[in-house]
């Protein structure tokens, strides 16, 4: 996802909180947080407490909401990742666990339904161990 400014601002241009809220789905809030929770976040703050965000604040919001809503990382792992300098090599959860499922593997129901059922299996064993 790249934020999609349609306001003829340059493309270094500060941004609001409600501008790169609006531009990425993102609520304010939730922008305000993850200023809390990652220390590499610091938008500008100007009289009365107003945030401007500079293009690489955006860009590293944008990278934090793909580490914890795409990836499925907790906010600890996605700041430890963004520290390391490495947010982007992590694998999807599901092929972490072995349970990935191609197309070409998926094009009969009764296909799908076997690897499922033997995912079950696997997990019920695992369960019991």
């Amino acid at each position: 996802m790249s934020a999609s400014f349609d306001d003829g601002k340059d493309a270094s241009a500060l941004r609001t909180i409600g501008e790169v809220s609006d531009a990425l789905g993102i609520k304010q809030h939730v922008l305000r947080y993850w200023e809390q929770q990652f220390p590499m976040l610091k938008p500008l703050k100007r009289s009365g407490g107003r945030r401007y965000y500079r293009p690489e604040d955006v860009t590293l919001v944008e990278t934090i909401d793909r580490l914890v809503n795409s990836e499925g990382y907790t906010l600890k792992g996605a700041k430890a990742a963004i520290r390391e300098g490495k947010p982007q090599g992590r694998p999807p959860l599901a092929v972490q666990a072995g349970v990935a499922i191609s197309v070409e593997q998926a094009s009969g129901g009764d296909d799908i339904r076997r690897q499922l059922k033997s995912i079950r299996n696997r997990l019920a064993a695992a369960l019991e161990a």
